[in-house]
This record gives structure tokens, sequence and C-alpha cells, in this order.
């Protein structure tokens, strides 16, 4: 048997055993006008669709967004699924960084696809809008197989409305030929610096985009600040200015002196990848998602967790969990959940893991010898337990449309701390207020 016949029987076999499992505790959000009821079939008095009756509609067909990069991985799984229940899958490019804004727009008017890959900080803004169906038949399995950050990362008011996929945050890769001994902390990565660092030559020690709030998170998480109060559910609480945040920013606008003399702007992922790869970039800050390109181009390459901050404490960046989610407005509601659960499902995890060196949220996968002997994927592992959750609440839009001209002051034009850190909290307030 052929390694992608025993990946489709494997996979199959997944969406058996997940089948088996599921249970419904739909609350009635969401509901598509167009979805037949899930249960519908139930015997009466229960809530719940006889496993074994469960079937998707009849004459469905289904469209997939999914990031192109990583097509294999659904196209395989589109073919389990269509040797399985005779159902095609068209598979489209649209990234989990655009499928929630696409879906608000295409859902409603009938062109959006019937599942889609979201990274969960859009996941607010979805459920408000009313575009995405919890998960409802597979909730039991989905809460079992999967770690509890990564399913708390698709629940909203306690429902669940994502199949977890995978989980990513940053950490440092390094070229052990430039850096034998890893620093451990910032003191000791500014001290390599000074003797590494060589501008005329385009020779860096340490890099990441700076302008980014996604990649510079790091520094304001390990300070003590954070975007909003009770765990990023609370919009009314901005704690970008408080006491840590401040000393947050100062560290990180003098490190432009220190480390990084280049213009926030001007760092940008492409070229921190090119220089990384020619030798001229000793740490890169980057995620899993790059390990195997990093693998072939860096031939003695390691990575490292954050190093820790002149307060002691270690830095806390922001960490983001990919699942799919279905389209409310979807025709085939039932067949798309079975597909979102067959494609997140333990068999495709580890296939995403072994394709891409994407980080499992499931609990089996992620403890496998596989995954948790890998010396690159059980650093992210560690440094995901030591991340901070982007908020997922619609709010969170407001932090993303102000961040880059925030960081860009401090960086670039050596901003005053506070005064940039409580304008910044009251553009989220305002650029809220007004979305409202």
């Amino acid at each position: 048997m052929s390694k992608k016949q025993l990946l489709l029987l494997s996979l199959a076999l997944t969406t058996a055993v997940g089948l088996t499992a599921c249970g419904s505790n739909n609350n009635g959000n969401n509901a598509s006008p167009s979805a037949p009821a899930a249960t519908e079939s139930a015997p009466a008095g229960t809530d719940e669709a006889p496993a074994e009756e469960l079937a998707p509609e009849a004459g469905a067909k289904l469209v997939a967004w999914y990031s192109a990069s990583e097509k294999q991985l659904v196209e395989e799984a589109a073919a389990t699924f269509k040797d399985k229940y005779g159902i095609d899958v068209e598979i489209q490019d649209v990234g989990p960084d655009k499928s929630i804004e696409k879906i608000i727009n295409d859902g409603p008017a009938g062109v959006g696809a019937d599942v889609f890959l979201a990274v969960h900080d859009r996941l607010g803004a979805a459920v408000q809008a009313g575009v995405v169906l919890p998960n409802d038949l597979h909730e039991e399995g989905s809460k079992a197989n999967n770690s509890d950050k990564a399913v708390d990362a698709f629940t909203i008011d306690n429902v669940l409305y994502g199949y977890p996929m995978s989980v990513e945050t940053t950490a440092v890769f390094y070229n052990k030929d430039l850096v034998p001994t890893p620093p451990k902390t910032w003191d000791e990565v500014i001290s390599f610096a000074k003797g590494f660092n060589d501008v005329k030559n385009q020779k860096y020690a340490y890099m990441w985009e700076v302008g980014n709030g996604y990649w510079s998170w790091a520094f304001f998480g390990g300070y003590g600040a954070y975007v909003f109060g009770n765990d990023g559910s609370d919009p009314n609480d901005i704690g970008l200015n408080n006491a840590g945040g401040v000393e947050a920013a100062k560290f990180f606008g003098s490190l432009k002196d220190q480390i990084l003399p280049i213009k926030a702007g001007d760092i940008k992922a492409d070229i921190k990848t090119s220089l990384f790869n020619e030798g001229k970039l000793a740490m890169n800050v980057s995620g899993p998602w790059q390990t195997k390109e990093f693998q072939a181009s860096v031939k003695n390459l390691g990575v490292m967790e954050y190093p820790s901050l002149p307060n002691g404490k270690p830095m806390m960046p922001f960490s983001g969990v990919k699942g799919f989610l279905v389209n409310a407005y979807s025709k085939y509601p039932i067949a798309a959940k079975m597909f979102a659960e067959l494609v997140s499902g333990e068999a495709s995890q580890a296939r995403n893991f072994e394709l891409f060196g994407s980080l499992p949220s499931n609990k089996n996968v992620a403890a496998s010898p596989t995954v948790s002997n890998d010396p690159f994927a059980s650093v992210f592992l560690s440094q995901f337990n030591n991340s901070t959750p982007m908020p997922k609440i619609a709010e969170m839009n407001g932090f993303w449309a102000t961040h880059e001209a925030a960081l860009a002051s401090l960086w670039n034009d050596k901003a005053d701390a506070q005064k940039t850190m409580d304008e910044w909290a009251k553009k989220i307030k305002d650029a809220n207020a007004a979305a409202q």
C-alpha cells in the first residue's frame, strides 16, 4: 500500500472515530435559515443525533479556503472526503489572516466558502457578524482531543466555534556557527551585538519585524502590559499604558541604537530571511512555519526561547491558534462540519507537522515522539506555554489598526514612552468607538 493510500485510510479512520464520539450542544446561535437541523433525525426526547445516522446532505459540494502554501494537506483531506462520501471539495487560496474579513462580506452574499481556516483572534468579529456556526456535532471530540488553550481560543461565551488545527508562537532561530552559546538575557544579546554588528556589510546580531505589534508584543507582555483586561475579554480595560507598558516602551525604543540601527518600516520578513540564509544575521525571530526552510539553508541551525528581559522576567510573545470554521450561510452545513472535523483531526495534524512543521493542537500528536523529541517543535511548544494568546474579541481590530504608528514612533523617533503609550491606548478606544 502506498504512503498516500495509508494516509487516506488513516484520515478516514480518524473521521469515523470522531463521528462515533460526536454530540450536539448547539445553543441556537448563528443558525443559517437554509441549514437543515443537525439533529433532525434524533429520537424524540433527545438533543443528539445518533452517530450512525450522521451523514452529509444529498448532493452536497463544498468550497474550502486555505493557504496555498499548505495546499497539499487539504488536497489529501479532500481526496479522503471524496472517497468516503462522494463529495467534491474545491480548494481556494484565501489565507487564514484574511478569511474572516472575506467571509463577513461573502457569507451573506452566498459566495463564501463552506469551510475556512482562520486565526482565532478574528473570531469575535465573525461571531458578532453571525457568519459562523458552532462546532456542535464534534464538540466533545474537539474538546477532548485538543489542548485546553486551543479549545479556549475558539470559544466565546462558552460556545465552541472552531475546529482547532495548529498552534503557533514565535521564538529565536540562530546560526550555531555564529552563536556557539545562545544568549539567555538581553544583556547578553546587546553584548554580542557590539562585537558582531557590521552595518556597512549588513551584518546584524538579532532581528525581528520591529514595526509589527504581533512580533514586538513579547517585550510588552514580558513587562506586564496587556491589550485588554480579564484575559483579553474586557475592551474597557486597556493595559498598554500601565507602568509595565511604559517601561517596555522605554526598553524597546532603546534597542535601535544598541542592536538594530534600521528604521522600523525597513525591516521586512523577506529581508531578514535573506540575511539569515546568507549568514549575515545571527539570530532571527520567526515561527515554526519556517523551520524546514531554515534547516535547508542554514547548516547548523538552532532555536531558542526568547532571552529574559532586564526586569528578570521572560518575554511573553503573542500566540495564535489556527482552526477551521463553518460558514453560517453554507447550503450544506452538515457536510461542512464533517469536513472541518476530518481536516483538523489527529491524522491530519500529524500530516501537517510532517509536511510543514506546524505545531499540533491535538494532544496525542503533540505528545508523540515525532513531535516531542523534535528539537525545534519542542522549543516552540515550550514557548507557546509561555505566551499570551491574542485577544479574540472584535475590539482587537482597534489594536491592529494602530500598532504600526505607535511602534514606529517609539523606534524611529525615540518618542516619549508615557505619551506614546497613552496615545496608543486612546487611539484603540477611539477606533473601537467609531466601529460601534
